[in-house]
């Protein structure tokens, strides 16, 4: 019994992961049915935001030096990744605050799962991107840059249709709280950047204190 459950796991998860090919290319069916007709999971949507920072990653290590330069000594990948997850946690936050309190339909697990499945063309393109480029010469390598921006492109295409689905909205409404998530992210940023200089500030006063208690005694 526990094998056969363990066996539907996994069927499952390869399902709402091989999904993820059909959302890409039909995405307004694709991502009402990702999250309305449960086509969709969180797993699978961890593996592809896992697979877009792996993307990410291979490319600084692999992309040919013709294509992209990278000074090592000025690279920490644990700031690379967050640099990546933490405006995407933002994107999901905000975008779900917003839209709660303007009719929106989505739940904050369906936003993220969304945001995650239009990340696919991502990894789909950059990966085998990696390799031509090292198979390119700087002249030929005109298909590679398209080829990056059009990872970029689509995907943020993508997230449009995502959110529009998921939030029963128009394309104009949809547009419009794209800018405001984009612009409730800057303050929630700004926020945290105030949060973190308060406390840095208190426990630099608190320091001082000890210090001064230390000298005194």
């Amino acid at each position: 019994m526990e094998a056969l459950r363990r066996k539907e796991t996994y069927s499952h998860y390869f399902a709402t992961l091989k999904y993820a090919l059909y959302a890409v290319t039909h995405p307004l069916d694709g991502f009402w049915d990702l999250t309305h007709e449960k086509r969709g999971s969180v797993a699978a949507a961890n593996t592809i935001v896992g697979l877009t920072l792996l993307a990410r990653v291979m490319k600084l290590q692999y992309t040919s030096f013709l294509f992209l330069q990278v000074y090592w000594e000025g690279v920490n990948i644990f700031l690379y990744i967050a640099s990546i997850l933490f405006p995407l946690a933002l994107w999901c936050i905000g975008n779900w605050g917003l839209t709660t309190l303007f009719e929106g339909k989505g739940r904050l697990r369906q936003i993220y799962m969304g945001t995650a499945y239009a990340l696919a063309p991502y990894p789909l393109i950059q990966f085998p991107m990696i390799l031509f480029s090292n198979m390119v010469t700087e002249e030929e390598g005109a298909f590679y840059l398209v080829a990056g921006a059009l990872s970029v492109l689509w995907a943020g295409a993508l997230i449009l249709c995502a959110m529009m689905e998921i939030h029963e909205y128009t394309l104009g409404k949809t547009l419009l709280f794209t800018v405001a998530t984009l612009f409730a992210m800057l303050i929630m940023v700004f926020i945290l950047l105030l949060f973190f200089s308060m406390i840095s500030q208190g426990l630099a006063y608190f320091i001082s204190i000890g210090r001064e208690i230390l000298f005194r005694l």
